[in-house]
C-alpha cells in the first residue's frame, strides 16, 4: 500500500517528482494554489497550459515543472468540480481528479507526488467530504508511486485531511 502523509505547508516548496495543481479549465493560472504554482513555476507554465487547454473537470494533464525550486519534473493539472450541493456528481468528479492525477504520475514513473486539497477553495467543495474522497480514492487506486503527500495550506485543512487519513 502506498504511504500517505499529511503536511502543512507550501506545496510549491516540496521536493517531489510530481506536484498536482488544482487548476481551472483554461490552465492559465488563477487564485489559490493554482496562482501560487503558476507564480513559482514561472510564465512558461501558462504558455504550456494554454497549448493543452481546456482540461475538463476530473481529467488530468501534465506539463513540465519549469522554474519550481526545488525542481519538480511534472506538474499535473486537474480541474475539480464546483460544489452544487452534492447531487450533480461532484463526488465522482473529485475522485476522478485524484485517480487520473495518480495514474498520470505513474505514466511518468514518479515515486513521490504532492496533492493540494482539490476543489475546497473557490469551488466550494466541503473540506471534510473532500478529504475523505481524496484519501479513499488514493488508497484504492493501484499505483507505483511510493509516497503521496497531502498538502494543507491551513490548519483546518490539515485537520480534515488528518482525520480522513486515520479513518478506516
Amino acid at each position: 500500500m502506498v504511504a500517505i502523509e499529511v503536511i502543512l505547508g507550501d506545496i510549491t516548496r516540496l521536493d517531489v517528482d510530481a506536484l498536482v495543481n488544482a487548476a481551472n479549465e483554461s490552465l492559465l493560472g488563477g487564485g489559490g494554489v493554482d496562482g501560487a504554482i503558476h507564480r513559482a513555476a514561472g510564465p512558461r507554465l501558462a504558455k504550456a497550459g494554454a497549448a493543452l487547454a481546456p482540461c475538463p473537470p476530473g481529467e488530468a494533464i501534465a506539463t513540465p515543472g519549469f522554474d519550481l525550486d526545488p525542481p519538480v519534473r511534472h506538474i499535473i493539472h486537474t480541474v475539480g468540480p464546483v460544489w452544487e450541493g452534492g447531487r450533480n456528481g461532484e463526488a465522482e468528479v473529485l475522485a476522478s481528479c485524484y485517480r487520473n492525477a495518480i495514474q498520470t504520475a505513474d505514466e511518468f514513473g514518479a515515486e513521490t507526488i504532492a496533492f493540494p486539497a482539490i476543489a475546497t477553495g473557490v469551488y466550494g467543495f466541503p473540506a471534510d467530504k473532500a478529504a475523505r474522497i481524496a484519501v479513499r480514492t488514493l488508497r484504492e487506486t493501484p499505483t507505483e508511486v511510493a509516497k503521496i503527500f497531502l498538502v494543507a495550506f491551513d490548519q483546518e485543512t490539515h485537520d480534515q485531511l488528518t482525520a480522513a487519513l486515520t479513518e478506516r
